[in-house]
C-alpha cells in the first residue's frame, strides 16, 4: 500500500510538473497588493498610535497584522509619493519638493506598478496622482505600468472642494460626476469592480486616498448643518476609516483575504499639531522633525504576517518598491539604482534584514537617521531619544563619545549618498 501511495504521489507530482504546476504553485503563493496611502495622515490620526481619534477599522487591520512604529516619508506629498513609486531617493528623480514632481516622468523613472506588471499583475491605481507627472490617457497610464485608472482632481489644483463632486478621468476619459456625489466613495466603487474583475488573478492597487486632506467638509455621515471644522476634520478621519473596513469586509465577502496584502500609510505628516498617548508630537507637515515626517505604517496578509505583532524596524518609504518586488517575485530593473530595502521577511514573520537608517528630504535639507540618533545636512546632531516628541540638539560640550560615534557613522552615510548631487535642488521655504 506504501509502495502503491508513493508511486501515485511520483506520478502526480511528475504530471504537475509537466503541466507547469510549478509556476502556478508559485503564482498561488504570491500576493495580491493593496497600497493604501492617505493624505496627510501622521502618526495622531490613527488611534492604535495613541491618537485621540477613534479609527476601528485600521486598528483590527493592525490587530491582525503588524504595525510598524518607525516609518519614515518625506514631509510634503509629490517627494514622498515618488519614493513609494520609484523606489529611488528624491536627489536622484528630482523630486524634493511639491512643485517638482513632474521631474519623474516614465522615460527616466521605472515605476513600481510596471515592475509589478511585468511579473504577471494586473495594476490599478485609484486616487490621488496629479502631484506627480500628470497623465491622462491610456498611453500614458501604461507608460508608468497601470493597466486601469480613475484620477481625482484631473487637470485642477488643489483648491476649492475636495471631496463632493470634483473631475475625474477613468480610463483616458473625463468622468461626468453627478451633482451630490462624494469623490470618495465614486473612488471606492470602482476600486471594488476592479477587485472583482480581477480576483481571479494577481492584481495589484495603488489607492491613494484623498483623505484627509483639506479643506474640511462635512461627509455623507456629518450630522446636518455642522461647519465646527475640529468636528470635520474628525469626521474626514472617521469616513476615511470606514472604506478601509468596507474595502477589508469586500475582501473577506470575495475569499480574498488570505490572498491578499493590504498596506496603510500615510505620505507625512498631520498638518494640524497632534498628540499620542496625551503627549504633543514634535512637528507637523512641511518640517523635518518627526511629526512631519514619521507615520503610521500597518501591513495585513491574513494568515501570513503575524498577528498584533508591533515592529520598530526602521522602514524608509523606498522600501515598498522593493518589498512590492519581492513579494510578486518580480525582477528589479537592472542598471537602475535602488534605495530600498525589502521588509518581505517580516512580513511573513521572519527577522529579515531591518535597515540601520533612514534617509529624509524636502528641498535642500535633509537628515539620516537611526535609532537613537539623527544628523541633519547643517551638522546638527540631535538626541532622539525622547521621539516623537522631541528632538535634543547636542552642543559641542554634551558631545558623549556614544554621540561622537553616532556622528561619525551617520556622517559616512550622507558622504556615500552624497544628496548635494542634485544642483537644482530649490531652497527650503516651509519652515
Amino acid at each position: 500500500m506504501r509502495r502503491s501511495c508513493l508511486r501515485i504521489g511520483a506520478a502526480w507530482l511528475l504530471l504537475t510538473l509537466n503541466l507547469g504546476g510549478v509556476e502556478q504553485v508559485f503564482a498561488a503563493a504570491r500576493p495580491n497588493i493593496i497600497f493604501i496611502l492617505a493624505d496627510d495622515l501622521g502618526l495622531p490620526g490613527v488611534s492604535c498610535y495613541g491618537g485621540v481619534y477613534p479609527t476601528p477599522n485600521l486598528d483590527a487591520l493592525a490587530a491582525g497584522g503588524i504595525r510598524f512604529e518607525h516609518c519614515f516619508a518625506s514631509p510634503l506629498c509629490a517627494p514622498s509619493r515618488a519614493l513609494a513609486m520609484m523606489g529611488r531617493y528624491g536627489f536622484r528623480t528630482g523630486v524634493v519638493d511639491n512643485p517638482l514632481g513632474g521631474r519623474a516622468t516614465p522615460k527616466r523613472e521605472i515605476c513600481v506598478a510596471k515592475v509589478l506588471k511585468n511579473a504577471g499583475y494586473t495594476t490599478g491605481i485609484f486616487g490621488k496622482w496629479r502631484q506627480l507627472a500628470y497623465f491622462k490617457t491610456q498611453a500614458d497610464a501604461q507608460a508608468w505600468g497601470f493597466d486601469e485608472f480613475l484620477l481625482w482632481g484631473m487637470g485642477s489644483g488643489e483648491g476649492g472642494d475636495r471631496y463632493w463632486g470634483r473631475d475625474y478621468n477613468l480610463n483616458g476619459t473625463p468622468l461626468k460626476v453627478p451633482p451630490g456625489t462624494y469623490g470618495p466613495d465614486l473612488l471606492h466603487r470602482h476600486l471594488v469592480d476592479f477587485i472583482r474583475r480581477h480576483r481571479d488573478e494577481p492584481f495589484f492597487i495603488y489607492y491613494p486616498m484623498t483623505f484627509i486632506h483639506g479643506p474640511f467638509k462635512p461627509t455623507p455621515d456629518t450630522p446636518p448643518g455642522v461647519k465646527d471644522r475640529a468636528r470635520l476634520y474628525r469626521d474626514t478621519i472617521a469616513y476615511m476609516d470606514k472604506l478601509v473596513g468596507k474595502l477589508v469586509a469586500e475582501l473577506d465577502a470575495l475569499g480574498l483575504r488570505e490572498k491578499t496584502l493590504i498596506v496603510f500609510t500615510g505620505d507625512n505628516g498631520s498638518v494640524d499639531p497632534g498628540t499620542l498617548h496625551g503627549r504633543l508630537v514634535d512637528g507637523v507637515k512641511h518640517e523635518l522633525k518627526e511629526g512631519g515626517s514619521r507615520v503610521p505604517l500597518i501591513a495585513q496578509w491574513k494568515g501570513t504576517t503575524p498577528a498584533g505583532r508591533v515592529l520598530p524596524d526602521l522602514i524608509d518609504f523606498t522600501d515598498f518598491y522593493v518589498t512590492f518586488a519581492e513579494l510578486a517575485g518580480a525582477e528589479l530593473p537592472s542598471g537602475h539604482r535602488l534605495d530600498g530595502r525589502s521588509f518581505a521577511p517580516q512580513l511573513r514573520g521572519e527577522k529579515g534584514r531591518p535597515r540601520e537608517w533612514v534617509f529624509v528630504q524636502l528641498a535642500d535639507r535633509w537628515y539620516v537617521r537611526d535609532a537613537r540618533w539623527k544628523l541633519y545636512n547643517d551638522g546638527t546632531l540631535c538626541d532622539m531619544s525622547d521621539a516623537p516628541f522631541s528632538e535634543k540638539p547636542l552642543m559641542a560640550g554634551e558631545m558623549t563619545p556614544e554621540a561622537r560615534a553616532a556622528r561619525k557613522r551617520l556622517q559616512a552615510v550622507l558622504d556615500q549618498l552624497n544628496p548635494g548631487q542634485l544642483k537644482a535642488a530649490p531652497k527650503f521655504k516651509h519652515e
